[in-house]
């Protein structure tokens, strides 16, 4: 299930502002920026807005979802909708997103989220020492800036 926003009032703040399909990702993390490579390939349609979590745009975006750092750190955050998935619910409604066959995977929703998060927990708690670490957030290519939060100047959340 979703993580709803604080109320209901935020909610329709984010969608009026155009805030809708951002995965926020751990910028740091070899694993995660890979991932968010894979999506940039694959969503051909350019659906998707990604934050790095380190940013001050991510942080701020975190801060008024209400997700502490810390545990937005163990799982990347897609918000779309008005809502706000984590882990791998966020990962399976990404992929609807992007390009054949990839939105076939959307299926594995119906897995119980307790098998899913399972297996995404051991890859999260170990994405540092199987994959590597960043000394700093990786800059995305001028050519891919347009779709970073921390190219755009994000609407007052307050």
């Amino acid at each position: 299930l979703p993580l709803q926003f604080h109320d209901m009032a935020d909610t329709t703040k984010l969608l009026t502002l155009g805030i809708d399909r951002i995965v926020l990702f751990d910028g740091v993390c070899v694993l995660c920026n890979g991932c968010m490579d894979f999506l940039l390939k694959n969503d051909v349609e350019e659906r998707l807005t990604f934050g790095q979590m380190q940013s001050p745009q991510g942080q701020r975006l975190l801060s008024f979802l209400g997700i502490p750092m810390e545990d937005a750190m163990k799982q990347f955050v897609f918000v779309e909708g008005g809502h706000c998935y984590r882990g791998s619910s966020a990962a399976l409604r990404i992929a609807r997103h992007l390009r054949w066959p990839y939105p076939l995977l959307w299926m594995f929703l119906a897995v119980p989220p307790f098998i899913r998060n399972g297996v995404y927990g051991i890859v999260a708690s170990n994405r540092y020492s199987w994959f590597g670490q960043l000394d700093a957030c990786k800059k995305p290519s001028p050519e891919l800036q347009a779709r970073f939060i921390e190219y755009q100047e994000l609407p007052n959340l307050s």
